[in-house]
């Protein structure tokens, strides 16, 4: 058993820990973050990386759209290495509501969002991949901003300054006396070892699973869960992010994401933020909606479909999931007799540093920190840890660097031996249960075309050479990357991919004899025992 002490831990390590964790380490406050799985396991890691303009939420949630307008700013100021500052578009399409197309201008203005009416002819010229059916287009400031490098470098920089940061460990119960959490039991998943830890004070950042976290407090929060899918296509199809001008809906977003494109979303209410996973009728429904806006959807190439959670905190009635705001909720538990134990959750990807901050205003009020912000002003550093996450990075960096012994090992994203090699030598004892997974979080590697079926088997004999993996655990973490890889593909397979789908199948259950198993949290087994069965059909 170990025993730790820090003054403050942050239960759950997406951007939102992330951003917290750095807060108080440039105010000086020891902090432990803890995590279950990875770095941006949950919402943060599965959402489709807009850098809101706040342009999207002006009729729907006025405070939503000046928080996006005022945090994306900043983080364009201070983060600039984790974002692209594309533009965007918002257009409406023949059969859209005109009336909120020619109200639109007004409330943006209302909410301080820039927005700019344009053409119809200047709109395609900026975009030709738009539908030749607008009837309204405007350019907003939307982005695109990368969670796992935003992440990364958050963790980084608290790291240099005396804070800590613990993966693999769940928190699984609290011990309350005297309205204070005193003990946090926590289960080392990798080992299953008991890990206790003593913190003056416990943050609840841990987003969709907020909820099943206070619970071990005897706190109450009632959340609901907004699942949204996303397909992304194998080629960048606009260079600007492009928004259905309509209310909030599904498949009313395209982002680009460096050599690619991210199309989404869906709200669907699900009963669990556990295995949450993309239907094929749902990518079938996404591709549908949005053509009607870009028809040149109907013969794009489609390379994975993932899902994400929203953690939504309802104060009232249960209705329309996309009618609960999208802003953020800071919860003070000692109004439920819990004095040193607070929960911040919900909000966007957008607004995370400002969640971070009004958290860790509320923390140091109550250790007695007088301590101010930090993070409004002082730019985000890079760092190495979250280098090798950016789209189209690899072949940029690798040709600039290479050496002559340097050979690439996923061709798709150009990712060397050598990136590899210093992902290896910075995860160390962060590996977790998988070295291979913990590449794939912090690179491109498993991300291209291939989805991992060539890159997969090459890394993983690079790490038996290099001793990382041996015994049979190297091909256990083959087949469980793969069979993950498999479930964002196989909603999406038709045509070319389904061929290439063949291939892959045949190399690792033929060539490496990998029988894939159904996963315990999956809705389809049948496309898990074989991947090519769960397949549309070709259009």
């Amino acid at each position: 058993m170990t025993i730790l002490t820090t003054r403050v831990l942050i239960i759950g390590a997406g951007v939102t820990g992330a951003g917290l964790l750095r807060d108080l380490a440039l105010r000086g406050v020891q902090a432990l973050l803890i995590e279950q799985r990875d770095v941006n396991s949950g919402a943060s890691g599965g959402n489709h990386g807009l850098l809101h303009s706040g342009a999207r939420y002006v009729a729907s949630d006025v405070e939503a759209a000046v928080e996006c307008r005022e945090e994306g700013d900043i983080l364009r100021r201070l983060a600039p290495q984790c974002i692209e500052d594309t533009g965007g578009l918002f257009v409406a399409v023949r059969g859209d509501d005109e009336k909120y197309a020619s109200d639109f201008s007004a409330l943006c203005a209302k909410s301080g969002v820039p927005c700019r009416g344009l053409e119809l002819s200047t709109a395609r010229a900026m975009e030709p991949a738009l539908s030749e059916n607008l009837i309204a287009a405007f350019a907003v400031q939307d982005g695109a901003v990368d969670p796992f490098m935003l992440s990364l470098d958050n963790i980084a920089q608290a790291l240099s300054l005396g804070c800590f940061v613990r993966r693999n460990l769940a928190a699984v119960s609290m011990e309350v006396q005297d309205a204070r959490v005193t003990l946090v039991r926590c289960r080392d998943i990798t080992t299953g070892a008991e890990v206790l830890i003593e913190a003056e004070l416990v943050i609840n950042a841990s987003g969709a699973w907020a909820g099943r976290i206070a619970a071990l407090a005897g706190a109450h929060i009632n959340i609901l869960y907004s699942m949204g899918s996303l397909i992304i296509t194998q080629d960048r199809i606009a260079t600007r992010v492009i928004n259905r001008l309509r209310p909030p809906s599904d498949a009313d977003i395209l982002v680009p994401g460096g050599t690619v494109s991210i199309l989404g979303t869906t709200s669907i209410r699900v009963p669990t933020p556990d295995g949450c996973r993309p239907s094929v009728a749902e990518t079938d429904r996404i591709i549908d909606d949005a053509r009607h806006m870009l028809p040149i959807l109907e013969r794009t190439r489609f390379i994975r479909a993932y899902a994400g959670v929203r953690p939504l905190v309802s104060l009232g009635p249960a209705g329309d999931d996309r009618a609960v705001s999208r802003g953020f909720s800071l919860i003070d538990h000692a109004d439920e007799g819990v004095s040193n134990f607070m929960t911040i959750t919900g909000g966007k990807l957008t607004t995370y540093r400002l969640m971070a901050e009004k958290a860790a205003d509320l923390a140091c009020a109550k250790l007695g920190v007088s301590a101010k912000c930090r993070t409004r002003t002082e730019p985000l550093p890079p760092s190495t840890m979250g280098k090798w996450t950016e789209p189209g990075r690899g072949p940029k960096s690798w040709i600039e660097s290479r050496t002559e012994d340097d050979i690439v090992l996923c061709e798709c994203e150009m990712v060397s031996r050598r990136v590899i090699d210093s992902i290896v030598d910075e995860a160390k004892d962060m590996r977790g249960r998988s070295m291979l997974k913990a590449i794939g979080m912090r690179s491109r590697v498993g991300k291209g075309p291939c989805q991992g079926g060539f890159c997969g088997p090459r890394i993983t004999g690079h790490l038996y050479d290099r001793e990382v993996s041996t015994g049979t655990q190297g091909l256990a973490e083959l087949k469980t990357f793969t069979e993950r890889r498999w479930r964002g593909f196989s909603p999406i397979l038709w045509g070319v991919p389904l061929m290439q789908a063949d291939l892959q199948e045949a190399l690792h259950c033929g060539a490496m004899d990998l029988e894939f198993g159904p996963a315990p949290s999956t809705r389809d087994e049948e496309s898990e025992k074989c991947p090519a069965a769960a397949v549309k059909e070709q259009p």
